[in-house]
């Protein structure tokens, strides 16, 4: 089976209408090209490079031998906005402007969907910093941080191109009647949006996208922000990745809820996750062929942990696929958070080296203004992990890493080192919070709670949790606030 699907990959760059110029080849840039991916739901354990043994990710098992895989890096937050957020921003969830999913109290008329909260003009991204730095900026994929018409639009937060969904909701199906290009709704030919098939996968048409985008900016430095929406729900691939697995991985019995039903969730699942690795490396392969390889960095991470309850049809228990640890997406547990981190850059990161620096989407900002060699802003929460990825002076370290995320019951965690805090439960009625302390060395799986055993290291959590936390008009969460100064006045 493996080498059939060999031969699959070496074809896909036949399925793109798209004429590659290697004529780039050798041209000098002062400042090295960024390209950044993130997948949507995907879990820690769904790489082949991070113990996945079903589902086939060459590529980005690639970048991995060739590049550095990170043990202990961390989404900022558990579901969508506000993770991409944290990466735009480089303020974690106590300080960052979007904290949680939700929609804006009043619909524009002019958007079919709603879109979620903007982020405001005063809110500085990286993509604003690059730009100004004289980066061609790109954002392909999912935005989720402002419709069009508002603030948040990706056009005015710092990219001059996008292309994808700008809306969540319109993103459950990869299958759209439409996309935005910019400020333009963008028709699907043989799409309705509500199906199961159509004529168009998003995922090819943000590959083809990426790839042209790179071919148009070849000869300066460019940003590319690719948030792919793969494997987020509904689970739909492209028959070429479905037969794949299909007959080849089992089906099980379920009781199906939620989004559109596939009659083939796991090999389809598996399919959109494979899908998913070969946009990466036909991205590779273009970088390669246009003799950009050297000179730009590749990032592949993911927002949040991956869907539960079989929901959409989803097994996260069949695939392991948050590799054996607790919680999935919307917990603050580590399955929820923790997520795989591969960077690629030949001849500054040495191939096959593992990172077990503790790390966070929001350190990617002041990581991507060194690599650009620009001030990151004052007063961020990111630290850059440039050093680690180069070896190129001291990597200095967090003291805690810290989330708060008001839904899923209310929650707010800190990582001390190896301990981790976290407090659940917050906001559940006729229920009392529920407080846990773990030493994540000795138990990443968070299956022993040590609390009652080290008090000290509890109050010190508290202590940085009421430190960090700012209170947020947009998302308020006073239970956080009462429970921390009650657990510390005992």
């Amino acid at each position: 089976m493996r080498s059939s699907i060999l031969a699959i990959f070496f074809a896909i760059p036949l399925l793109f209408n798209v004429s590659l110029s290697a004529q780039a080849a050798g041209v000098a840039k002062e400042k090295p090209n960024i390209i950044f991916i993130m997948a949507d739901d995907l879990g820690y354990g769904e790489l082949g490079c991070y113990g996945q043994k079903i589902i086939m990710t060459p590529n980005i098992d690639r970048m991995a031998r060739e590049g550095m895989r990170f043990t202990d890096f961390y989404s900022g937050q558990a579901v969508c906005a506000p993770a991409r957020c944290t990466l735009l921003t480089g303020y974690h969830t106590g300080h960052a402007y979007i904290r949680d999913n939700g929609q804006p109290p009043q619909r524009n008329p002019y958007t079919p969907f709603p879109g979620q909260n903007p982020i405001p003009d005063e809110v500085v991204t990286v993509a604003e910093l690059l730009k100004e730095a004289g980066y061609a900026t790109g954002c392909i994929g999912k935005w989720g941080l402002g419709n069009t018409y508002t603030p948040g639009d990706p056009v005015k937060q710092g990219f001059d191109f996008f292309y994808g969904y700008k809306c969540q909701v319109h993103a459950h199906n990869h299958y759209p009647e439409f996309l935005w290009l910019n400020d333009s709704i963008v028709h699907i030919p043989g799409n309705d949006g509500r199906s199961l098939r159509g004529a168009h996968h998003s995922q090819d048409l943000f590959t083809l996208e990426a790839v042209k985008f790179i071919n148009r900016h070849q000869d300066e430095p460019f940003f590319l922000y690719l948030p792919f929406i793969i494997p987020h729900l509904s689970i739909q691939t492209t028959d070429l990745y479905l037969d794949m697995y299909k007959g080849h991985v089992p089906e099980t019995p379920y009781k199906h809820h939620g989004y559109l039903k596939n009659p083939y969730p796991h090999a389809a699942y598996a399919g959109m996750i494979t899908q998913l690795d070969a946009a990466v490396g036909f991205i590779l392969e273009t970088l390669k062929g246009m003799g950009l390889d050297d000179n730009t960095i590749v990032f592949f991470t993911s927002d949040n942990g991956p869907a539960y309850n079989r929901l959409g049809g989803s097994d996260d228990k069949f695939f392991n696929s948050a590799g054996g640890l607790s919680g999935l997406k919307g917990s603050l547990h580590e399955g929820g958070i923790r997520e795989p981190m591969v960077v690629r850059w030949p001849g500054k990161i040495k191939a096959g080296t593992v990172s077990r620096l503790p790390s966070a989407l929001w350190d990617v900002l002041p990581t991507l203004c060194d690599i650009a060699d620009i001030p990151a802003p004052q007063g961020i929460d990111g630290i850059s992990f440039y050093p680690t990825l180069t070896g190129n002076g001291k990597q200095k370290e967090h003291d805690f890493l810290y989330w708060e995320f008001p839904s899923y019951g209310g929650q707010a965690a800190v990582r001390m080192g190896d301990w981790k805090l976290l407090i659940t439960g917050l906001r559940r009625k006729n229920k009392s919070p529920q407080l846990a302390l773990y030493n994540l060395k000795k138990d990443p799986a968070e299956k022993v709670n040590l609390a009652d055993k080290y008090p000290k290291i509890v109050r010190e959590g508290l202590l940085i949790i009421r430190q960090q936390h700012t209170p947020s008009k947009l998302f308020p969460f006073p239970e956080l606030e009462r429970y921390v100064v009650a657990r510390l006045a005992l």
